[in-house]
């Protein structure tokens, strides 16, 4: 009986994990695949902007147009042809939710406003604490991780970049993302 006991107590323990894990997104690029998993509960209306892009299908032929090996790769701005895509509304500042743009994690690209953020996001090809938002500086906001497919950064990485339309550290052949779904 004890044992019984034990095992529920376990198990029930094992279920909010379960329970808390985020929406996750596949993504096929030109140089392999990767899947993200969204953190709704420490960035809501980060993901929820996110998603609608996915959902909308405007990422497919977006380009990684930033590649700086050591720091990130940012992409969803630009279709692959380096034509700037539409957006929707900005989305709040949501940088001080304890996420910190760790290697691996995804993250909202802006301007110096830090209200700013809409379609582009970037991957963090290493730790990058020093983006991370406090009480007096607003950072960029982290929500979500690179849960398998790493390995397509480190590719897209060692591409060799260059400048093209007056942005510097564009790679010299496209990197291109060809397939964006959410998973069941």
């Amino acid at each position: 009986m004890k044992t019984m006991i034990k095992a529920l107590v376990l198990s029930a323990a094992m279920l909010p994990a379960v329970a808390l894990a985020g929406q996750k997104v596949e993504v096929e690029t030109s140089m392999g695949p990767f899947t993200l998993e969204l953190n709704d509960q420490k960035a809501p209306k980060s993901v929820a902007n996110f998603i609608r892009y996915v959902k909308d299908g405007s990422y497919v032929g977006t380009q990684f147009h930033r590649v700086i090996s050591g720091f990130v790769a940012q992409s969803g701005g630009f279709d692959k042809d380096f034509k700037r895509l539409p957006s929707y509304e900005t989305v709040v500042n949501e940088s001080t939710n304890g996420l910190s743009n760790a290697t691996g994690t995804i993250a909202m690209a802006r301007t110096q406003d830090p209200n700013s953020a809409t379609r582009q996001f970037y991957i963090n090809l290493k730790d990058n604490a020093f983006l991370d938002g406090s009480a007096a500086k607003p950072g960029y906001t982290v929500f979500g991780k690179v849960t398998d497919g790493f390995d397509t950064f480190k590719k897209i990485a060692s591409v060799k970049t260059g400048i093209k339309n007056g942005m510097r550290d564009v790679p010299q052949k496209p990197v291109v993302i060809t397939s964006v779904k959410l998973l069941p």
